[in-house]
C-alpha cells in the first residue's frame, strides 16, 4: 500500500467495526479468541476503541497446556474486558480417538494441525450463542497471512467480521504502537503453539521480505523485485494454492 497513513486507518477501522455493530444493535457485543500474539492483541484493542470494552469479550481457548497464556490474560487484562478460559483438550482428545477408531481415516499431521484451530472457532461461536446480546465472531487473520494461506479453512480464517484483512504484517505493528498497546505483545515472535517452531520458520521466509513483496505486486511490480527469484517463485506459488480460503463456496447456479 503506498503512503500508508497509520491515523487514518484506525480511525476508518474503528469506524467500520463501529457501523458494523450498532446496524445490528447498541449493545451487541465481539467475542475474540485471545491467543496472546500481535493480531489478536491489536484487534481487541481496535474493536474497545470502537465499541467500549463493555461490549468486547476476550476468550482464551488453550489445548491443554498453553506456555504463554499469561500474554492472553495480559491481554484482557490491559483492556479491561471480559474475559474467560476454555479448554479444548478434551474435545481435541475425544475428537482424535473418535477419528482413530475409524479404519478408513488415516491421521496425517496436517489433521491433527487444523483440528485445534476449526475446534477454537467452534468455541466461539458456542460462547457467541451464549450470550444475551447479539454477538459477532471475530477474524483476526492478517493480509500477509492471507496471501499465503498461513491460517486454517473454517479454523481462524472463519468468523462474522474481519479487523486486519485488508493490513499487512508491519503494518498491523504500526497500528498496534499507534493505539499504544503492549510492546512485548505487538512484537511479539509470531509462532501457532503446536510443533515448536516460528510461523517464519514454517513458511520458509520472513514476514518483512513477504511485506515488501507484497508492496511491489501493489505498486505494479515497478523496479527491481524485492526478493530473489526463488523466493518470489515460492510465495507465488503458496499464494496460487490457497486463493481458495479466501473466496465464498464455489456454488452452482443453475
Amino acid at each position: 500500500m503506498l503512503g500508508f497513513n497509520v491515523q487514518e486507518v484506525v480511525e476508518k477501522n474503528v469506524a467500520y467495526l463501529r457501523n458494523f455493530f450498532d446496524g445490528f444493535s447498541k449493545d451487541s457485543i465481539a467475542v475474540i479468541g485471545i491467543s496472546g500474539g500481535k493480531d489478536s492483541t491489536i484487534a481487541a484493542g481496535l474493536l474497545v476503541k470502537a465499541l467500549g470494552k463493555e461490549r468486547v469479550l476476550g476468550v482464551m481457548m488453550p489445548n491443554g497446556v498453553q506456555s504463554d497464556i499469561d500474554d492472553s490474560q495480559k491481554v484482557c487484562d490491559f483492556l479491561d474486558i471480559r474475559n474467560m478460559i476454555i479448554n479444548i483438550e478434551k474435545i481435541f482428545n475425544a475428537a482424535k480417538e473418535t477419528y482413530e477408531a475409524n479404519s478408513e481415516l488415516e491421521i496425517t499431521p496436517q489433521l491433527l494441525t487444523n483440528l485445534p484451530p476449526r475446534l477454537r472457532m467452534a468455541t466461539l461461536y458456542a460462547v457467541a450463542q451464549g450470550q444475551k446480546s447479539t454477538a459477532f465472531v471475530v477474524n483476526t487473520c492478517n493480509r500477509s497471512e492471507d496471501y499465503v494461506g498461513y491460517s486454517t479453512k473454517y479454523g481462524d480464517a472463519a468468523g462474522d467480521i474481519s479487523v486486519l484483512q485488508d493490513l499487512l504484517v508491519c503494518e498491523v505493528k504500526e497500528i498496534g504502537d499507534y493505539i499504544g498497546m503492549p510492546t512485548e505483545l505487538v512484537h511479539k515472535t509470531p509462532s501457532d503453539g503446536l510443533c515448536g517452531k516460528t510461523d517464519e520458520d514454517n513458511l520458509g521466509f520472513t514476514y518483512a521480505q513477504l511485506d515488501s513483496y507484497i508492496k511491489w505486486i501493489d505498486e505494479g511490480r515497478n523496479g527491481e523485485c524485492p526478493v530473489d527469484e526463488k523466493l518470489a517463485a515460492t510465495i507465488d506459488r503458496k499464494h496460487a494454492a490457497n486463493l481458495h480460503k479466501l473466496k465464498t463456496i464455489p456454488s452452482f447456479a443453475r
